[in-house]
């Protein structure tokens, strides 16, 4: 089995702030592929950046790991220096494109997110045939996504999977 990953960065970052661990890019890739038979074809990850330089070791990482890295800059709001913010990147467009482009030899593919935009990707894939395992947390998925892919994984039941290996370990330190 050919699968695709797609994994939304900045959904990501506040699905795990609030379940309160991170996921390990690695054991991402190995839980993908435990199945006997699977293999990864494409595996995409999105971030926004407030620099060029913004993540770069993170971004080189995620680079050597196998991920193909899109990374666009934040939108800035606020005129001021000092009050600068910054939202998102919005990356939706170009998970569709990579999605789309390579569904023809994909049977299955995991997209990380909780953005609504991509309720139509998820519907198109699924006409073209691929198997969508859509993987976020409760409260942080609008219905329609959720009920547009065939499988909806909570990303807290992959805890014992996915967490860092250096949260496990500083979590073994306090017990």
């Amino acid at each position: 089995m050919q699968l695709a990953l797609a994994v939304d960065g900045h959904s990501m970052f506040y699905v795990q702030q609030k379940l309160g661990w991170f996921f390990d890019p690695r054991r991402l890739l190995a839980h993908a592929t435990a199945a006997p038979g699977t293999e990864i074809g494409s595996a995409f990850w999105y971030t926004g950046l407030k620099d060029p330089t913004d993540q770069r070791p993170f971004r080189d990482a995620l680079t050597s790991l196998g991920f193909t890295v899109r990374a666009k800059p934040l939108r800035e709001f606020g005129g001021d220096a000092d009050q600068r913010q910054f939202g998102r990147a919005n990356l939706d467009v170009e998970i569709a494109i990579d999605l789309l482009a390579v569904a023809h030899r994909m049977d299955e593919v995991w997209l990380l997110s909780g953005s609504r935009d991509l309720e139509r990707l998820v519907e198109v894939l699924r006409i073209k045939g691929v198997k969508v395992v859509l993987i976020s947390t409760d409260g942080m998925v609008p219905r329609e996504l959720r009920n547009a892919a065939d499988r909806f994984v909570d990303l807290a039941e992959l805890r014992p999977q996915l967490e860092k290996n250096e949260a496990l370990l500083a979590s073994a330190g306090r017990s």
